[in-house]
């Protein structure tokens, strides 16, 4: 069954304590027809837990690495994550187990595998040959902290650079130190007292292997000749190196300064540079040098068959230009282009046409990896224009508030949002295809589609495809566009309840079928969008504004003050008595001078131009009453059927016809209970004066009930810093059980009391004190009359308690099947008023109004401590489970997998568990994670089909499912990093180069770093650990008997290549030996008549 109506209570949620019910459920004598029992078809077997993908930007990355062959990208982060990206729809996330700071990363090019050095001195080998890569070895430095690693094109021998200054060198394939090492002593000048510094760069010569560039941190840096163990040249510099590059000629090398220059050395002459270049320095008379600028971190050199070379450089701005953005600079023969960023740059890379550093290098992108944002340039188009980043990056393009997801969605819903956001994108990228495109898609098993959106703080919600594993954005909306902005802070209006972000999002209520949306915004806004294909200026926007601040009587403090009751988003706030319904803003401020009747924001008031896509149909704006702010947000719904929407706060509950554009329904919380409230809490009207805060803390009135068994809210004592701001400088002081928010709002078709002999609408409340409220909905008829005749509301006086806030209310019918609530499906709003007529169907209502008068329906309410399962019409409580005692509920969603439906929780304290429907028998309990922090509370949602996800970081979705059959088929369908490609032929010598000894020199280096060579290395140096990559551990890596037939098909390709070169070896040598066996013939015919004194 489809679930359609799905809403979020965020962090926002004002309220402490929860009132455990008693246990009616328990007393309650069972009816004698009990309830035929529900063949449940959902077994343990059937989930399963496992994280699936990540999507967004890598966070706080911190190296940068590109198999030119394979064209994968690789980021490290500062938490050990590594992320690879293929071709789009090819991503993969691994983690290194100690979560140190990723500090380079080195291919081996067209190997399908990858090595890492961390700040905790550790170098992995990663195998990327398998779907989820796995670390093969790796190697523990216990003496030495590694600061620079170099890893030749088509060499097995790594080179690690150290702080001490020293160069280590490690065998690839079997991850073992040589016993051949570098000192620095040996390595500078025997007459230079000063240590060089830490090794910041190592590279072989593109023409000689055998001599090796060594860059010390101080300004030294040495040639050095691997043969002779000794230093060839010495080049000194009086700035610190920051980066060194060859050009591929061999015969030159640039390095990169702190002082933002740039110095070029030819190899044989290092007295001083052959030249000295500052990009970005401001060139002064009379021959002075030019002022300093900040150090140039990097610096590229790549050069071109038909033009001038490259040099492309991050940094070295002049310390004058205050504010500016960080650049990248190109410079290309006499032309310098300066390249701003949005963020600070941690590297970049330019991409070439050739994997030999010994070739021309052909220079065509450069990739720029930013603290938050992954960029790629053209750089062979005039201009250097970027590329459209087509992987799904922008997620934290401003802060993450919400977020829902909804699996099988109806099928024309993905093309219909992707049309109107292709109007949306950006023009001026480069015209040629995305270049890192390594790697294959994995087989797709799903047959639904995914949606997820997501809400930022900016006020803008997001559309995303995430059908099959992926992550594509289809459309963007941007709330706050209906308010007039503020130029400058002196011009904001003091109606801000919060001090940034006034129109972040909190609350997101979706109707997948009718396309109906409507969002809550922080400013304690509700506005709500219709779907339209069509282009419409809006002249006037349709507004409502409605006052919701109710409070009780007095209570009394024992110095006999009198204490306002002033609310605080941290802790709720009390309800108050019933005012009259809302009306458009008269005045600014009451009779005695306090802000009064007027909305956080100012809607605007010229006409609207509202692009294809979602436009405003009504804007809800609460008001401040007698100078007290509105109170956030908490719970939010939206019927497409009944053509209402209704929210609450931690004062009360509205409820607005946004057809008729009237306010049906505004109550404080007290009102809602009637004469049935358990707190004997007693309304009054607004008051007239006002106290100063913060007088004191107030005793409990008597006359209250005070239940032992209460629990704490989650939103009662976490805060957090997103949008959740105090916005009032007063601090509340009633007594814990006025604190009632409304947390849960339904909207269905059932049994409203006991006696009701046939289903019919109603809305469901939940409270923060686990109260349960039904409130009746008489509709008229469709058609024209719907929008004449007004919707009468009314409570029905149907109370049910559970332990903790209510979170999530759903209905089943009498075979145990989810009831949706009613829907219509979408249609243009914008037609002809006669084809409108014909096209317009009747409501289409929930299954249970067909239902014979005899059968009932079940009703599943969660909470934070329990959920319960209640026959209707007789309200008992069938089936009831305690899910946690010491923790509480942050999620729980109602959700159908495997054709059957199931309760699904996230528990505080990092629980994952779902329970049969309606038995509530467990069927799943594991500990995933625990709640590290309010980001997870507030993002984190299950969906239909065994998926779920939350926001892992700041900039990034992690996905995970519970269900079995998902976890068997995420082998098949993850993408594969690695591919067969042919490494491109190496560069020609040319016939004279090859004669007199020029061109790339190649060098034995297993001769010279092999045991036999260079003997052991010291044990305590570095310790070897086996990684579960390698063949006894692979089982662990890859699960399934996908993952076996494929290590088995790989491990014979292996062999087969190594078994077709030695075919190619044996009949090499089949040919000699016939050769031979010629020549040796033609010899003997040449001198079989000759005496022997003839020879």
């Amino acid at each position: 069954m489809r679930k359609f109506n799905i809403r979020k209570v965020l962090d926002g949620l004002t309220a402490v304590s929860a009132v455990a019910s008693a246990s009616s459920a328990a007393q309650q004598q069972q009816a004698g027809n009990r309830e035929t029992e529900i063949q449940e078809t959902l077994q343990s077997e059937h989930f399963q837990l496992c994280k699936t993908v990540r999507h967004g930007f890598p966070y706080q990355p911190s190296a940068l690495a590109f198999d030119p062959v394979q064209k994968i990208l690789a980021i490290g982060t500062q938490t050990g994550a590594l992320r690879l990206f293929g071709r789009p729809g090819v991503e993969c996330y691994c983690q290194h187990d100690s979560g140190a700071a990723v500090i380079q990363l080195q291919f081996l090019i067209n190997e399908g595998a990858l090595v890492s050095a961390l700040a905790d001195d550790t170098l992995h080998l990663w195998n990327l040959r398998q779907k989820r890569p796995a670390i093969l070895h790796s190697l523990k430095f216990n003496r030495e902290r590694i600061t620079f690693c170099h890893l030749p094109f088509q060499s097995k021998w790594l080179y690690v650079g150290t702080e001490r200054g020293n160069i280590h060198i490690v065998n690839v394939e079997s991850f073992t130190l040589s016993g051949y090492v570098i000192m620095w002593n040996k390595a500078i000048e025997l007459s230079s007292k000063s240590h060089p510094g830490p090794v910041v760069h190592i590279s072989d010569n593109p023409m000689d292997e055998g001599k090796l560039l060594i860059g010390f941190e101080s300004g030294t840096v040495v040639l050095w000749d691997l043969k002779s163990k000794k230093a060839d040249y010495r080049y000194t510099h009086d700035e610190a190196i920051h980066s060194v590059a060859w050009h591929h000629e061999g015969k030159q090398f640039i390095c990169s300064h702190s002082d933002g220059t740039l110095t070029i050395w030819n190899v044989k002459s290092p007295t001083k540079p052959f030249q000295t270049i500052t990009p970005h320095g401001k060139q002064l008379k009379d021959g002075k040098k030019p002022e300093p600028c900040k150090p140039i971190l990097k610096v590229e050199y790549k050069t071109t068959r038909a033009g001038e070379p490259f040099i492309i450089l991050s940094g070295g701005l002049s310390y004058d230009t205050v504010g500016r953005r960080p650049c990248l600079t190109v410079m290309h023969g006499k032309s310098t282009a300066v390249l701003e960023m949005d963020y600070s740059i941690v590297d970049f890379l330019t991409l070439c046409e050739t994997p030999y550093p010994n070739d021309f290098q052909e220079p065509y992108a450069v990739v720029v990896l930013l603290e938050k944002d992954l960029v790629l340039i053209d750089l062979a188009q005039n201009g250097y224009p970027i590329f459209e980043n087509p992987y799904p990056l922008t997620i934290h393009e401003s802060p993450v508030t919400c977020c829902e997801y909804f699996a099988d969605c109806p099928v024309d819903l993905i093309p219909a949002l992707y049309s109107v956001g292709a109007r949306q994108k950006r023009q001026g990228y480069s015209k040629k295809e995305w270049p890192i495109s390594g790697g294959n898609w994995g087989v797709i098993t799903q047959s639904y589609s995914e949606i997820i959106i997501t809400g930022h703080a900016d006020g803008s919600i997001k559309f995303w495809d995430a059908s099959a594993i992926t992550l594509q954005v289809l459309y963007k909306l941007k709330t706050a566009k209906v308010f007039e902005k503020s130029r400058n802070k002196d011009d904001r209006p003091n109606t801000d309840i919060v001090d940034e972000d006034p129109y972040a999002i909190q609350i997101i209520s979706w109707c997948p079928e009718s396309r109906m949306l409507c969002i809550a915004g922080v400013s304690a806004h509700v506005i709500i969008y219709r779907f339209s294909k069509q282009e419409v200026t809006t002249e006037v926007i349709p507004m409502l504004e409605v006052r919701l601040l109710y409070e009780i009587n007095d209570v009394e403090t024992p110095d006999g003050e009198q204490v306002p009751p002033v609310p605080t988003p941290g802790t709720g706030s009390n309800p108050q008595s019933i005012v009259p319904q809302s009306h458009p803003s008269t005045s600014s401020s009451s009779s005695d001078g306090l802000r009064d009747n007027v909305p956080c924001l100012k809607v605007k008031n010229s006409p609207l131009k509202q692009s294809p896509g979602y436009q405003i149909e009504l804007v809800i704006q609460l008001v401040w009453v007698s100078g007290e702010p509105p109170q956030q947000i908490t719970s939010l719904a939206i019927n497409s059927a009944y053509g209402l929407v209704v929210f609450g706060n931690c004062n009360g509950i509205a409820m607005v016809d946004y057809l008729q554009k009237t306010v049906l329904l505004n109550l404080g919380t007290i009102e809602l209970y009637g004469s049935n409230d358990p707190y004997r809490r007693e309304p009054r009207s607004p008051r007239k004066t006002r106290q100063p805060s913060g007088a004191g803390l107030c005793d409990i009135n008597e006359g209250t009930v005070v239940p032992e068994d209460r629990c704490k809210s989650p939103t009662s004592d976490v805060k957090d810093n997103s949008f959740s701001r105090s916005r009032s400088s007063s601090v509340t002081s009633i007594d814990k059980e006025s604190r009632e928010a409304i947390s849960a709002l339904h909207f269905c078709e059932t049994f409203t009391r006991k006696a009701d002999t046939s289903p019919s609408p109603c809305l469901w409340v939940g409270t923060t004190l686990g109260t349960v409220l039904v409130i009746v909905l008489n509709l008229p008829p469709g058609g024209e009359q719907r929008l004449l005749q007004p919707v009468i509301v009314s409570p029905s006086g149907t109370i049910l308690r559970l332990k903790g806030a209510i979170l999530r209310m759903a209905f089943l019918d009498t075979t145990g099947s989810l009831v949706p609530p009613a829907h219509e499906t979408w249609r243009e709003h914008y037609e002809d008023k006669d084809e409108k007529a014909k096209k317009r169907r009747p409501v289409s209502v929930s299954p249970s109004s067909s239902q014979e008068i005899s059968e009932n329906q079940y009703a599943v309410i969660c909470s934070e401590k329990q959920a319960k399962v209640i026959s209707l019409p007789s309200q008992n409580c069938i089936y009831k489970q305690n899910i946690t005692e010491t923790s509480f509920v942050l999620r729980g969603d109602i959700v159908s997998l495997s054709n059957s439906i199931c309760l699904a929780c996230f528990c505080a304290n990092g629980h994952i568990m779902t329970f049969s429907l309606p038995s509530l028998r467990p069927l799943l309990d594991v500990y995933y994670l625990p709640l590290t922090n309010m980001r997870i509370a507030r993002t984190f949602c299950f969906t239909d089909n065994g998926q779920a996800l939350y926001l892992v970081s700041p900039t990034e979705i992690q996905r995970l499912t519970y269900s079995q059959e998902t976890c068997e088929n995420l082998q098949e369908m993850l993408g594969e990093l690695f591919t067969l490609v042919e490494t491109p032929e190496a560069p020609n010598r040319g016939f004279f180069k090859g004669l007199f000894g020029g061109g790339a020199q190649s060098l034995d280096r297993e001769e010279l770093f092999g045991e036999s060579a260079s003997g052991k290395a010291s044990r305590s140096l570095a310790q070897h650990i086996p990684g579960p990559g390698g063949i006894e551990g692979v089982k662990g890596a890859a699960s399934g008997v996908v993952g076996e037939l494929a290590r088995a098909r790989l491990a014979l390709d292996e062999r087969g290549q190594k078994l077709g070169e030695l075919e190619e070896k044996t009949a090499a040598m089949l040919y000699s030996a016939d050769s031979f066996s010629k020549h040796a013939h033609e010899m003997m015919l040449k001198y079989k008549d000759k005496k022997w004194y003839q020879f």
